[in-house]
């Protein structure tokens, strides 16, 4: 069988549509998280499928122990910045806590912001059943949503933690519910976040709509990692994250060159110097 690569369909812009014909095709398809322009540009690029500018920004780009505190207009600058960075990547914005939680009017107004003002192609939003009345209004305002169940880090206080779901007979039950419901109330795709694969294998057979897998096993239609966790950049990784490189301790070691060499008065030489 040949390998296939994800140069191979830099050509294409990605829709919701395409993405639907590459699960009917059991394509497997790429989605990373972005919080600027310059790797926005480097994994649009690269081929990667989704841009997603998660809510995780609260975390890695803003030191927070939790995702909960990061505001609407933050992560509206940072979906901006990634849409200028995007030419074939879908751009997808993490709807942040409060920004769709009072109600669906509130909801639709977020999610509209993020379009207009921020170019976003799409916007995600976290919960099952008790969201899908606010999907369907969001959806009816002509702006694809992209579903969230499982782990839901913007529910870590009431889930006591951020814990693996669906182990228990119950869980598993409720999580089959909420994949349906997010599917019903017109969501193009939904993430499964931190679930048993073979309960990510079944919601991914079961949904006509694509799955986006992390840490729910090697059956979803496509896979997400947070990019900190990709390149090495993050300090406490999850188990079911994968280092691809370990840029976290390059850039320390070019920091300790430099300033080795300004120390030593090595740099600027005559080459780094006008004349």
């Amino acid at each position: 069988m040949s390998t296939v690569t994800a140069s191979a369909r830099r050509e294409h812009r990605v829709t919701v549509r395409s993405l639907a014909q590459r699960k009917r095709q059991g394509e497997p398809f790429t989605m990373l998280t972005a919080y600027d322009f310059t790797f926005a540009r480097i994994f649009d690029a690269a081929g990667i499928d989704l841009l997603l500018v998660g809510d995780s920004l609260a975390n890695v780009v803003q030191g927070c122990d939790t995702t909960l505190p990061v505001t609407l207009d933050e992560v509206i600058y940072h979906t901006r910045l990634v849409a200028r960075g995007a030419r074939r990547s879908l751009v997808v914005a993490d709807m942040p806590f409060g920004s769709y939680q009072v109600g669906p009017e509130d909801a639709v107004r977020s999610a509209i912001r993020f379009v207009k003002e921020a170019g976003a192609h799409a916007v995600k939003l976290e919960g099952g059943s008790l969201v899908a009345e606010t999907i369907e209004r969001i959806v009816r305002a002509q702006v694809p949503v992209m579903g969230h169940i499982g782990l839901t880090p913007q529910s870590v206080n009431a889930m006591g933690g951020y814990r693996v779901q669906g182990r228990s007979e119950s869980g598993r039950a409720r999580i089959l519910e909420d994949a349906r419901a997010v599917q019903e109330a017109g969501a193009f795709a939904v993430v499964l976040e931190g679930i048993p694969a073979d309960l990510g294998r079944e919601i991914s057979q079961t949904l006509d709509i694509p799955t986006i897998g992390i840490g729910a096993g090697p059956d979803c239609d496509g896979q997400v990692l947070v990019m900190h966790d990709l390149l090495g950049l993050g300090d406490s990784p999850p188990s079911f994250a994968k280092q691809y490189a370990p840029l976290g301790a390059l850039a320390g070691e070019a920091a300790r060159a430099f300033a080795e060499e300004v120390l030593n008065r090595k740099f600027p030489d005559s080459m780094h110097s006008y004349r």
